[in-house]
């Protein structure tokens, strides 16, 4: 059995076509099929139900494409290993967030890069929550930083970044009152824009305007918060985002971020990786890094202004 053949079938696992497998492994498909076809015989085993085309993996092709993708993971991780003796850590280091860490990322990474100046980093951000925890256990991802729940921490490392909390972005039309906060009673009463729901911080929203008696139904849904600030920014939305996205993106003009209140509602942020050892050189140098930055006491220093607001 050979490193490549575990390659190439992982690679149709993932396609789910020979032909689109082949060319990501720039082979021939002929030669692609050949060496799975080997590997078969060699582990007495069919992996992949044939047809006139592929049709799927077999129940053992399930549960050994697991192991297959395993196998091929470690055996980055010890040419990593070699390298790192050798040189320094070198390589890309996938990284994979939501929407909502997306502008955190950029401290870990610069810390990392310092540190590790011969390394790559390639950022994944626009991942569902059940999509980034999946591709991190497949080995398709090195390192995450997003919500962990603890029924979401099974086969990996998490680590606690920092907690987030959320503010109301609103136009200053939409207000009835001029505060310094607003509650989620009175979020609720005014038109949404909001993430979409297989976002982490959409079901924390939820949950929390449910525990308030609340079902909100926004009209406007999306992946990117950055599309939550041009909506907002139009006058005609107003919308909920997480404290940490006001020192990238400071809202402007006659919107406003105010903090939410009733119940000042928060959830961990944290950078997790596979669980396996010894794992990924370059995973745990990031981790080490993101780790050595502090970011509860960064965040929890006061905005520019006391309105969260750049006139």
């Amino acid at each position: 059995m050979l490193f490549r053949q575990l390659e190439y079938f992982v690679a149709v696992a993932r396609e789910r076509h020979f032909a689109r497998a082949a060319e990501s492994c720039y082979v021939s498909q002929p030669a692609l099929s050949a060496a799975i076809a080997k590997l078969e015989r060699e582990l007495n085993v069919t992996l992949i139900n044939r047809g006139h085309n592929y049709q799927g993996l077999t129940p053992e092709g399930e549960r050994l494409v697991v192991w297959a993708k395993r196998i091929l993971a470690e055996q980055d991780a010890f040419k990593a290993e070699v390298a790192a003796v050798q040189s320094g850590i070198t390589g890309t280091l996938r990284l994979g967030t939501d929407p909502t860490a997306s502008t955190t990322l950029a401290l870990p990474v610069a810390a990392f890069c310092a540190a590790h100046p011969l390394a790559k980093v390639q950022v994944r951000s626009r991942l569902s929550t059940k999509e980034l925890h999946r591709q991190l256990r497949d080995f398709e991802l090195d390192v995450a930083i997003a919500h962990f729940d603890p029924g979401d921490q099974e086969g990996l490392q998490v680590v606690p970044l920092y907690q987030e909390r959320y503010m109301l972005l609103v136009s200053d039309d939409q207000l009835v009152a001029q505060s310094a906060t607003v509650t989620w009673t009175d979020a609720a009463q005014l038109p949404l824009a909001l993430l979409t729901p297989d976002m982490r911080i959409r079901q924390i929203v939820d949950t929390v305007f449910a525990q308030k008696g609340f079902v909100v139904t926004p009209q406007v849904e999306t992946d990117s918060i950055a599309s939550l600030y041009a909506h907002v920014g139009g006058g005609g939305w107003a919308s909920i985002v997480p404290h940490t996205w006001l020192r990238a993106m400071p809202v402007v003009g006659r919107t406003r971020a105010l903090p939410l209140v009733d119940p000042e509602a928060g959830a961990q942020v944290s950078v997790a990786i596979h669980a396996a050892t010894p794992g990924s050189v370059a995973a745990r140098a990031f981790v080490n890094a993101a780790t050595g930055l502090s970011l509860d006491d960064l965040f929890a220093r006061p905005l520019p202004t006391s309105e969260h607001r750049v006139r």
